[in-house]
């Protein structure tokens, strides 16, 4: 797990390989992770946008770019958290992502990037 705390948001990533998804002779590896995001400051706060980077060992960095996580744009309240999971496919068993939260502060509106810290996706095989 990974974690990284920016204005009083905590970001924690788990990452699974899903062998069972996955076709490594087809250059098909597939991955989850769970994101927890976890509210520490003293105001109320929406995630609104977000952006990733997605580097694959046998491709260009990708980034991906959109509305809130898997359709949602949460209101975390002060000591409040929100879960979600996703997915991403990779040509080779070797990569990496990161990216940003676009959040806003909703007592002021006051809009801030929060840190998703980088974390690895490497196939289950590579680690034996």
């Amino acid at each position: 797990m990974v974690i990284a705390v920016t204005s009083g948001i905590q970001v924690s990533v788990e990452v699974t390989y899903q062998s069972e998804f996955s076709s490594p002779h087809q250059h098909h590896f597939v991955f989850t992770y769970k994101v927890t995001i976890e509210n520490k400051s003293n105001q109320t706060v929406q995630l609104l946008r977000r952006r990733w980077e997605i580097s694959d060992a046998a491709e260009v960095r990708k980034i991906v770019e959109g509305d809130g996580v898997v359709g949602q744009q949460p209101i975390l309240e002060p000591g409040e958290s929100h879960s979600y999971v996703s997915g991403c496919n990779l040509k080779s068993g070797l990569g990496k992502m990161k990216g940003i939260y676009y959040m806003e502060k909703l007592f002021d509106g006051n809009k801030f990037d929060v840190v998703i810290p980088e974390f690895q996706l490497i196939a289950s095989y590579f680690q034996n």
